[in-house]
C-alpha cells in the first residue's frame, strides 16, 4: 500500500477544524483530525510531517480549558498554531496571554513579514479573518513577532529553531485571501510535503485493505439510493466482486424513478450483485394513520431493520456489513474533550443494530462528502447519481406533512420530479445545494376552467449552503418558479396552489419535518 505523508490537526473545539483538514487535503496532503488530548506517543506512531493546532471557543486562561503538553510543542515536528492554538503555544511555553477587553471578529488588515517562510510570496499587508477575545502580550523566549495590526501588537509569531509558526487569524476560511498560500507554505515549504495524496491513490489503498480484511468471506451492504451507500458498495465491489451482495429496500416513499435508477446505475452499469426488496405495501401499511414526524422516522427505521434482517438471513455465510460512514460522523463521535456522552448513531443503512452479528466495514470513514463524490467518479458511478442532492433517510414520508398514503406519495413524487426537471433545464440544479417539494396537509380554494377546486398546497424549498449547518434560501428566477407552479397545477392531480419557502436556516430547518 502507498505510504502517504500525514498532517494531524489537533482539535480544540474550533468551528473550523474540519475545514482546516479539508484545506490540507485540497493541497494534496493526507490529513487526520485528532482530539487535543492525543499523547506524544500516539502522535509519533502516526509519523506526521506536521501538526496544526485548531482554534477553539474558550480562553486558554479559563479553568478546565483544553491544554497541551509542552513535550508535544517541543517534539521537533513543525507546528502551525491557529487562534486558540497560537495562544496555547504562547501560554505553555512561558509567554503571556491576556484578555483583550473586547472581542475582535471579522475582517482585519494586518502587516506580516514577507521574509518569514509562512508568508513567502505574499505582500506585507494582508486582509485576514479574526475571531478572538484574548491577546498574546508576550511571545515565548526565542520567538519573534512576525505579524501585527494597529490594535493587536502580536497577530503572528514564530520560532524557526523549534518549528513553531503561530497566527491569531484563520487562514482556512475564504475571508483570508492569502490563507491558501500560507497553508501551502507551511505544508510544502516548512513541512516538506510532497503533495502526492490524491483520490486515485486512496482508491488503490482502500481496495487493497478491503481485500486483506475480507479474504474469502461474503459481504452485505444496504443501499439507500444516496451517494454514500452507492459509493461504499461500488468500492467494496471493486475489491471483492461477487462476494458482495447489495440490498436495496423499496420502502414506498422514494423519489420518482429512484428504484429503476439505482438498478440501472449499480447492477447494470457497475455490475454489482444487487437484491431489490419490494416492501412498499409493508411500509405504507405501518405508516397508516401516523402523522407525528418522529413516529414516522422511528416506524420507517424499525421496519427497515426488520426487512433487512430478513433479507440478510437469506445470504448464506455473510460475515461483513458495509456502512457508508463518513469522516464527519467519526469526528462528531468524539468531542474535543474526548469521547462524547452520546455517540452519534450512523444512519447510512438505517441504524442496523449490533445484534445482527456482522463485522463492520466502513471504507469511507476517513473521507469528507466532497471527497466521496470524487471517489465515486473514480469508480465510474454516473454523474446523475454522484451529484444528487441529499435525501432524508425516511424519504418522502417526512416531506408529506400529515398522513402518508399511496395516493399522496404519488402526488409528491410527480410534483418533486417536475421541480427537479425544471431546475436541471434551467442549468441551476448543480449550483444549489438542495431542492425539494413538500405536500401540505391543508386545502385551498382554486379555479380551474369554469370549476371551483378545493385541493392541496405544495411548497417548494431550495437552499444554498456550505455545510448544511446553516443555509440561505435560493433566489430562484421568478420565471422558473412560475413554470414549475404552472406545470404542477396542470399536471399533478390534487394540487391547485404552489408556494415558495423563503425561510433561512436558522430559524427554519431545511426539511419541514
Amino acid at each position: 500500500m502507498t505510504d502517504h505523508q500525514t498532517v494531524l490537526v489537533l482539535d480544540f473545539g474550533g468551528q473550523y477544524t474540519q475545514l482546516i483538514a479539508r484545506r490540507v487535503r485540497e493541497s494534496g496532503v493526507y490529513c487526520e483530525i485528532q482530539p487535543f488530548s492525543v499523547t506524544l506517543a500516539e502522535i509519533r506512531a502516526k509519523g506526521p510531517i506536521g501538526l496544526i493546532l485548531s482554534g477553539g471557543p474558550q480562553s486558554v486562561n479559563d479553568e478546565g480549558a483544553p491544554q497541551i503538553a509542552a513535550e508535544v510543542l517541543e517534539c521537533g515536528i513543525p507546528i502551525l498554531g491557529i487562534c486558540y492554538g497560537m495562544q496555547l503555544v504562547a501560554k505553555v511555553l512561558d509567554g503571556q496571554v491576556e484578555a483583550s477587553g473586547h472581542r475582535e471578529y471579522g475582517r482585519t488588515t494586518i502587516s506580516v513579514d514577507p521574509k518569514n517562510p509562512l508568508f513567502a510570496g505574499l505582500e506585507a499587508e494582508q486582509t485576514v479573518w479574526m475571531s478572538h477575545g484574548d491577546l498574546v502580550e508576550r511571545v515565548p523566549g526565542g520567538a519573534s513577532v512576525t505579524g501585527s495590526s494597529p490594535s493587536v501588537p502580536v497577530v503572528a509569531f514564530g520560532d524557526a529553531d523549534r518549528g513553531l509558526h503561530c497566527i491569531q487569524f484563520h487562514p482556512e476560511v475564504t475571508h483570508t485571501p492569502g490563507g491558501t498560500t500560507m497553508l501551502g507554505n507551511f505544508l510544502k515549504g516548512i513541512c516538506g510535503a510532497r503533495g502526492d495524496w490524491a483520490m486515485e491513490s486512496y482508491l488503490e489503498d482502500a481496495v487493497a485493505k478491503i481485500r486483506e480484511t475480507v479474504g474469502e468471506e461474503r459481504v452485505i451492504c444496504g443501499i439507500s439510493g444516496g451517494v454514500d451507500s452507492s459509493v461504499a458498495a461500488s468500492l467494496v465491489s471493486r475489491a471483492v466482486g461477487d462476494q458482495l451482495t447489495a440490498v436495496f429496500v423499496d420502502n414506498g416513499v422514494l423519489r420518482k424513478g429512484e428504484r429503476a435508477q439505482v438498478e440501472a446505475s449499480l447492477r447494470d452499469g457497475l455490475g454489482i450483485k444487487l437484491v431489490v426488496v419490494d416492501a412498499r405495501e409493508r411500509f405504507l401499511s405501518e405508516l397508516a394513520g401516523v402523522t407525528d414526524p418522529e413516529v414516522k422516522r422511528k416506524t420507517i427505521g424499525r421496519v427497515f431493520i426488520e426487512v433487512f434482517q430478513e433479507e440478510a438471513a437469506r445470504i448464506e455465510g455473510a460475515r461483513f456489513l458495509v456502512q457508508g460512514t463518513l469522516y464527519p460522523d467519526v469526528i462528531e463521535s468524539v468531542s474535543s474533550g474526548g469521547p462524547s456522552a452520546t455517540i452519534k448513531t450512523h444512519h447510512n443503512v438505517g441504524g442496523l443494530p449490533e445484534k445482527l452479528g456482522f463485522e463492520l466495514i466502513e471504507p469511507l470513514r476517513f473521507l469528507f462528502k466532497d471527497e466521496v463524490r470524487q471517489l465515486g467518479r473514480e469508480l465510474g458511478i454516473p454523474e446523475e447519481l454522484i451529484g444528487r442532492h441529499p435525501f432524508p433517510g425516511p424519504g418522502l414520508a417526512v416531506r408529506i406533512l400529515g398522513e402518508v398514503t399511496e395516493e399522496r406519495v404519488a402526488t409528491l413524487q410527480q410534483a418533486d420530479a417536475i421541480f427537479i426537471e425544471e431546475l436541471r433545464g434551467a442549468g441551476l440544479y448543480d449550483s444549489v445545494s438542495q431542492a425539494l417539494a413538500v405536500l401540505l396537509p391543508i386545502k385551498t380554494v382554486g379555479v380551474m376552467g369554469d370549476f371551483r377546486t378545493y385541493d392541496q398546497v405544495l411548497a417548494l424549498r431550495c437552499v444554498e449552503t456550505q455545510d448544511f449547518m446553516t443555509a440561505d434560501w435560493s433566489h430562484l428566477p421568478h420565471d422558473l418558479l412560475g413554470r414549475v407552479a404552472s406545470r404542477v397545477v396542470n399536471e399533478v392531480n390534487g394540487v391547485n396552489r404552489v408556494v415558495y419557502d423563503i425561510t433561512s436556516k436558522p430559524p427554519g430547518t431545511i426539511e419541514w419535518e
